[in-house]
């Protein structure tokens, strides 16, 4: 089977890979069982000082990099410049804060010392996403190999070049052999992988189905997993809240990574009484948006990662159309090479259509009208997803009914949802389980040890 990578804004074959043979695959495992052993009892400076040159090069190269997402799933070149960025963030802040996270702590029990000592599992297996190709795998490198553990990455199969890029950043960044290697295999090569004796642990971040089917064989092994699934996130304007911010960081929440995001705001539910004029800004700053060449400085929006997701984004469209929903703006695919589709708002959604239902992995904003908090709230939560949510007001008692009801792994109150090393990041319902970032996220991978002597 061959991997192919292929640019989305002009459906360009750039390069093509041979997957994996079953022996290549093999020493690939064998030597990240067998570097473990070693790297395990690494000093924390010594990774540290590694990790730190992990970051340095990201932002040496951060346009170099860059110009490789861009081109395998069409983001725009600037966004994934500031993507590399944010990875090198993600670095430093696990070089500076992993020996604190991980240090031993002193329980009083009636033991003559009683403690908790974290230790590395060994090796992680990765199964990881194309759209954001470099943060995704690096918000789970950067604390797995700080910890002592090492890494195998299963990349999703659009984006091979960048799954190899950061192979060799780990590579120049004197990481040992064997620490972090990218496997180039077709997604039916998983299971084993998974059932292998000499992997630990499982993380993924991609689709629901696929969380259930990775989540089903670690099962079975019983291996740990953490899944970061899909997301409809909510997006709650009340009357007191500055409207014009509200639909100018809207269209951002929608729209940033093309619209191919999680914790994208999807679901716009905006109190009646402001309705109208919310709707009328969030239509206005949408038409701004230029739909171009995302290597071009002046792109907002690229092209989707591949004619498939387009596809099923027109359909999810035009079927909620038919069934009565109606657009504002956009609707349709750009009739031009590669694979665009306009920034769209569509509202009076049914509630059985796809878009009330399902994931809109796209530039597709859906905007609905509540008449109180309670039905804002109740709408929320209204969906088989748990990520993230915003809500915007200036009344303190409905930050805090909004903190505490509304059924999400993250509330963002007056902002977009986005992603931090220094905050837990992950959800709840069928958006998963588990945590990355932040100290929970280092300590989900670790062998959390009592110790108790007499």
């Amino acid at each position: 089977m061959s991997i192919i990578s292929i640019n989305p804004a002009t459906g360009e074959v750039l390069k093509t890979f041979d997957s994996l043979s079953p022996d290549e695959l093999e020493k690939k495992i064998s030597l990240a069982e067998n570097i473990f052993h070693k790297y395990k009892n690494s000093a924390f400076q010594e990774r540290a000082a590694m990790i730190n040159k992990v970051a340095d090069i990201l932002e040496e190269k951060k346009t170099i990099l860059g110009a490789i997402m861009t081109t395998e799933m069409g983001k725009p070149l600037w966004s994934a410049a500031e993507e590399a960025v944010k990875c090198a963030w993600v670095c430093r802040y696990y070089a500076e804060k992993t020996e604190q996270f991980l240090a031993d702590e002193i329980v009083q029990t009636t033991a003559s010392k009683s403690y908790i000592k974290y230790q590395p599992l060994g090796v992680i297996l990765a199964v990881m996403p194309w759209n954001f190709p470099f943060w995704q795998v690096f918000r789970f490198a950067a604390p797995a190999l700080m910890s002592g553990n090492v890494a195998l990455l299963k990349h999703a199969s659009n984006v091979p070049q960048s799954a190899l890029a950061i192979e060799d950043i780990f590579k120049r960044a004197g990481f040992p052999e064997g620490t972090f290697q990218s496997l180039l295999i077709g997604s039916d090569k998983v299971s084993k992988i998974i059932e292998d004796h000499r992997i630990k642990a499982v993380t993924l971040t991609g689709s629901e189905p696929a969380g259930r089917e990775v989540a089903s064989i670690a099962g079975k092994s019983i291996k740990k997993t953490v899944l970061e699934l899909g997301g409809s996130d909510p997006f709650i304007v009340m009357p007191s809240a500055n409207i014009e911010e509200a639909a100018k960081i809207g269209v951002k929440a929608r729209t940033i990574n093309n619209g191919q995001s999680c914790i994208a705001a999807k679901r716009f539910i905006v109190h009646y009484k402001i309705f109208k004029e919310f709707s009328s800004l969030f239509v206005e700053e949408m038409q701004k948006l230029k739909a171009s060449d995302p290597m071009l400085d002046d792109c907002d929006v690229g092209p989707l990662a591949t004619p498939a997701i387009l596809n099923e984004l027109e359909e999810q469209v035009r079927k909620s159309v038919k069934m009565g929903a109606r657009i504002l703006t956009g609707g349709h695919r750009i009739d031009k090479p590669g694979n665009y589709f306009e920034p769209t708002i569509i509202t009076d959604i049914p509630k059985d259509s796809p878009a009330y239902t399902q994931e809109l992995f796209g530039p597709v904003a859906t905007l609905f009208k509540v008449s109180n908090i309670k039905e804002a709230i109740q709408l929320a939560n209204d969906s088989l997803f748990g990520l993230g949510a915003s809500a915007w007001t200036k009344i303190v008692s409905e930050k805090q009914q909004f903190i505490d009801e509304l059924q999400t792994g993250s509330v963002f109150i007056n902002g977009m949802v986005a992603s931090d090393p220094r905050l837990p990041f992950g959800g709840i319902k069928n958006s998963g389980y588990g945590r990355e970032l932040s100290v929970n996220g280092i300590k989900e991978f670790v062998n959390i040890k009592t110790i108790w002597i007499k």
